[in-house]
Protein backbone atom coordinates (compact mmCIF):
# COMPACT_ATOMS: atom_id res chain seq x y z
CA UNK A 1 0.00 0.00 0.00
CA UNK A 2 1.37 3.49 -0.95
CA UNK A 3 1.20 6.23 1.70
CA UNK A 4 2.46 9.74 -0.64
CA UNK A 5 3.27 11.52 2.05
CA UNK A 6 5.46 9.34 3.63
CA UNK A 7 7.04 8.78 -0.23
CA UNK A 8 7.65 11.99 -0.67
CA UNK A 9 9.41 12.49 2.17
CA UNK A 10 11.63 9.81 1.49
CA UNK A 11 12.34 10.68 -2.11
CA UNK A 12 12.98 14.22 -1.24
CA UNK A 13 15.67 13.09 1.42
CA UNK A 14 17.36 10.67 -1.39
CA UNK A 15 17.05 13.24 -3.88
CA UNK A 16 18.94 16.32 -1.37
CA UNK A 17 21.02 13.79 -0.20
CA UNK A 18 24.58 15.68 0.01
CA UNK A 19 27.85 13.60 -1.60
CA UNK A 20 29.28 11.42 1.17
CA UNK A 21 32.26 12.91 0.23
CA UNK A 22 32.35 16.51 0.47
CA UNK A 23 32.19 17.08 3.76
CA UNK A 24 35.53 18.74 4.69
CA UNK A 25 35.57 18.36 8.41
CA UNK A 26 33.63 15.66 9.74
CA UNK A 27 36.15 12.74 8.29
CA UNK A 28 38.55 14.85 10.10
CA UNK A 29 37.03 14.47 13.10
CA UNK A 30 36.37 11.15 12.65
CA UNK A 31 40.19 10.85 12.55
CA UNK A 32 41.10 12.71 15.27
CA UNK A 33 43.15 14.77 12.80
CA UNK A 34 40.54 17.93 13.88
CA UNK A 35 42.23 20.06 16.25
CA UNK A 36 40.49 21.05 19.28
CA UNK A 37 40.07 24.57 18.50
CA UNK A 38 38.09 23.36 15.20
CA UNK A 39 35.88 21.74 17.68
CA UNK A 40 35.67 24.95 20.07
CA UNK A 41 34.65 26.77 17.08
CA UNK A 42 32.26 24.17 16.22
CA UNK A 43 30.79 24.48 19.83
CA UNK A 44 30.74 28.40 19.50
CA UNK A 45 28.72 28.49 16.02
CA UNK A 46 26.21 26.29 17.69
CA UNK A 47 25.45 28.59 20.64
CA UNK A 48 24.36 31.13 17.77
CA UNK A 49 22.98 28.23 15.90
CA UNK A 50 20.47 26.57 18.20
CA UNK A 51 18.32 29.62 19.48
CA UNK A 52 18.21 31.22 16.93
CA UNK A 53 16.55 27.82 14.73
CA UNK A 54 14.24 27.28 18.17
CA UNK A 55 13.15 31.01 17.90
CA UNK A 56 12.23 30.45 14.12
CA UNK A 57 10.51 27.24 14.73
CA UNK A 58 8.43 28.92 17.42
CA UNK A 59 7.28 31.29 14.59
CA UNK A 60 6.12 28.89 12.19
CA UNK A 61 4.27 26.79 14.49
CA UNK A 62 2.76 29.86 15.89
CA UNK A 63 1.90 31.32 12.06
CA UNK A 64 0.75 27.84 10.98
CA UNK A 65 -1.71 26.92 14.65
CA UNK A 66 -5.02 28.20 13.47
CA UNK A 67 -4.85 27.23 9.68
CA UNK A 68 -2.38 24.12 9.30
CA UNK A 69 -1.98 22.48 12.70
CA UNK A 70 -0.39 19.24 11.87
CA UNK A 71 2.33 21.28 10.96
CA UNK A 72 1.99 23.59 14.06
CA UNK A 73 2.62 20.40 16.16
CA UNK A 74 5.68 19.34 13.84
CA UNK A 75 7.37 22.99 15.08
CA UNK A 76 6.37 23.33 18.18
CA UNK A 77 8.39 19.67 18.55
CA UNK A 78 11.33 20.75 16.46
CA UNK A 79 11.24 24.06 19.39
CA UNK A 80 11.23 21.88 22.09
CA UNK A 81 14.35 19.41 20.74
CA UNK A 82 16.25 22.74 20.06
CA UNK A 83 15.73 23.88 24.05
CA UNK A 84 16.88 20.51 24.95
CA UNK A 85 19.65 20.55 22.52
CA UNK A 86 21.09 24.10 23.88
CA UNK A 87 21.07 22.25 27.27
CA UNK A 88 22.97 19.29 26.27
CA UNK A 89 25.11 21.89 23.86
CA UNK A 90 27.03 23.35 27.50
CA UNK A 91 29.04 20.04 28.14
CA UNK A 92 30.62 19.93 25.04
CA UNK A 93 31.48 23.51 24.83
CA UNK A 94 32.88 23.29 28.45
CA UNK A 95 35.12 20.05 27.06
CA UNK A 96 36.75 22.10 23.75
CA UNK A 97 37.33 25.16 26.54
CA UNK A 98 35.59 27.15 24.13
CA UNK A 99 34.85 30.30 26.63
CA UNK A 100 38.75 30.18 26.92
CA UNK A 101 39.39 30.03 23.05
CA UNK A 102 36.64 32.89 22.36
CA UNK A 103 38.23 34.79 24.93
CA UNK A 104 41.64 34.16 23.39
CA UNK A 105 41.14 35.65 20.37
CA UNK A 106 37.70 37.26 20.86
CA UNK A 107 36.24 35.12 18.02
CA UNK A 108 33.52 36.13 15.83
CA UNK A 109 31.15 34.22 14.60
CA UNK A 110 32.00 32.69 10.48
CA UNK A 111 28.90 34.06 8.21
CA UNK A 112 29.64 30.23 6.62
CA UNK A 113 28.37 28.91 9.58
CA UNK A 114 25.94 31.66 10.33
CA UNK A 115 24.04 31.45 6.68
CA UNK A 116 22.12 28.18 7.66
CA UNK A 117 20.26 29.74 10.65
CA UNK A 118 19.66 33.11 8.45
CA UNK A 119 18.42 30.90 6.19
CA UNK A 120 16.00 29.22 8.67
CA UNK A 121 14.65 32.19 9.92
CA UNK A 122 14.17 33.71 6.18
CA UNK A 123 11.60 30.39 5.60
CA UNK A 124 10.19 30.88 8.94
CA UNK A 125 8.93 34.73 7.79
CA UNK A 126 8.40 33.73 4.36
CA UNK A 127 7.76 30.28 3.38
CA UNK A 128 4.79 28.04 3.83
CA UNK A 129 4.94 26.66 6.68
CA UNK A 130 4.25 22.97 5.01
CA UNK A 131 6.60 23.27 2.52
CA UNK A 132 9.29 24.30 5.00
CA UNK A 133 8.29 20.87 6.77
CA UNK A 134 9.52 18.88 3.62
CA UNK A 135 12.49 20.97 3.42
CA UNK A 136 13.87 20.20 7.05
CA UNK A 137 13.49 16.46 6.95
CA UNK A 138 15.25 15.91 4.29
CA UNK A 139 17.82 18.48 5.41
CA UNK A 140 17.89 16.90 8.88
CA UNK A 141 19.07 13.05 7.58
CA UNK A 142 22.03 14.87 6.71
CA UNK A 143 22.58 16.77 9.91
CA UNK A 144 22.02 13.53 11.76
CA UNK A 145 24.49 10.95 10.22
CA UNK A 146 27.08 13.78 10.75
CA UNK A 147 25.92 14.23 14.44
CA UNK A 148 26.70 10.33 14.58
CA UNK A 149 29.75 10.24 13.14
CA UNK A 150 31.05 13.09 15.59
CA UNK A 151 29.57 11.49 18.68
CA UNK A 152 31.51 8.51 17.96
CA UNK A 153 34.31 9.83 17.28
CA UNK A 154 34.41 12.25 20.11
CA UNK A 155 34.58 9.21 22.17
CA UNK A 156 37.42 7.26 20.25
CA UNK A 157 39.66 10.30 19.25
CA UNK A 158 39.33 12.66 22.02
CA UNK A 159 38.16 11.09 24.95
CA UNK A 160 35.03 12.73 25.45
CA UNK A 161 32.68 12.21 28.51
CA UNK A 162 28.98 10.74 27.72
CA UNK A 163 27.71 14.10 28.91
CA UNK A 164 30.04 15.58 26.52
CA UNK A 165 28.94 14.08 23.56
CA UNK A 166 25.07 14.34 24.55
CA UNK A 167 24.31 16.83 22.84
CA UNK A 168 25.39 15.07 18.91
CA UNK A 169 23.56 11.69 20.52
CA UNK A 170 20.69 14.22 20.56
CA UNK A 171 20.53 14.76 17.12
CA UNK A 172 22.09 11.63 16.09
CA UNK A 173 19.10 9.59 17.45
CA UNK A 174 16.23 8.83 15.20
CA UNK A 175 12.97 10.34 16.49
CA UNK A 176 9.80 8.49 15.32
CA UNK A 177 7.72 10.84 16.68
CA UNK A 178 9.34 13.55 15.02
CA UNK A 179 8.83 11.36 11.23
CA UNK A 180 5.66 10.74 12.51
CA UNK A 181 4.29 14.41 12.76
CA UNK A 182 6.37 15.41 9.54
CA UNK A 183 4.19 12.33 7.49
CA UNK A 184 0.90 14.15 8.90
CA UNK A 185 2.11 17.46 8.64
CA UNK A 186 2.78 16.52 4.49
CA UNK A 187 -0.38 14.05 3.84
CA UNK A 188 -2.20 16.93 5.27
CA UNK A 189 -0.98 19.53 2.77
CA UNK A 190 -1.28 17.02 0.23
CA UNK A 191 -4.83 16.38 0.82
CA UNK A 192 -5.85 20.20 0.90
CA UNK A 193 -3.49 21.11 -1.93
CA UNK A 194 -1.20 23.41 0.33
CA UNK A 195 1.81 21.81 -0.61
CA UNK A 196 4.30 23.20 -3.50
CA UNK A 197 6.63 20.54 -4.01
CA UNK A 198 8.85 22.32 -6.16
CA UNK A 199 9.18 25.00 -4.06
CA UNK A 200 9.81 22.91 -0.88
CA UNK A 201 12.71 21.12 -3.05
CA UNK A 202 14.33 24.58 -3.40
CA UNK A 203 13.94 25.37 -0.21
CA UNK A 204 15.47 22.20 0.95
CA UNK A 205 18.57 22.23 -1.65
CA UNK A 206 18.94 25.96 -0.45
CA UNK A 207 19.58 24.66 3.22
CA UNK A 208 21.59 21.59 2.28
CA UNK A 209 24.29 24.53 0.42
CA UNK A 210 23.82 26.70 3.53
CA UNK A 211 24.86 23.31 6.06
CA UNK A 212 27.78 22.36 3.42
CA UNK A 213 28.36 26.05 3.94
CA UNK A 214 28.89 25.69 7.68
CA UNK A 215 30.93 22.36 7.37
CA UNK A 216 33.65 23.85 4.97
CA UNK A 217 33.78 27.49 6.83
CA UNK A 218 34.83 25.54 10.11
CA UNK A 219 37.43 23.35 7.95
CA UNK A 220 39.25 26.27 7.19
CA UNK A 221 39.57 27.35 10.78
CA UNK A 222 42.84 27.46 12.40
Amino acid sequence: MTHPARDLLRTTTAALAPDPNANPLVPRIAAGTAPRATLAALALEQTWVIPADRRAFEHLAARSAAADPEAAAFFTTLAQGEALAGERLAAFARACRAQEVAQEVSYEPLPGCQAYPAYVAWLALNAAPADVVLALTANFSAWGGYCAAIATALREQYGFTEEACAFFDFFAEPSPDLDRLATAAVEAALDTGRLDQERAYTYGRLLQTYEAMFWDALSATP
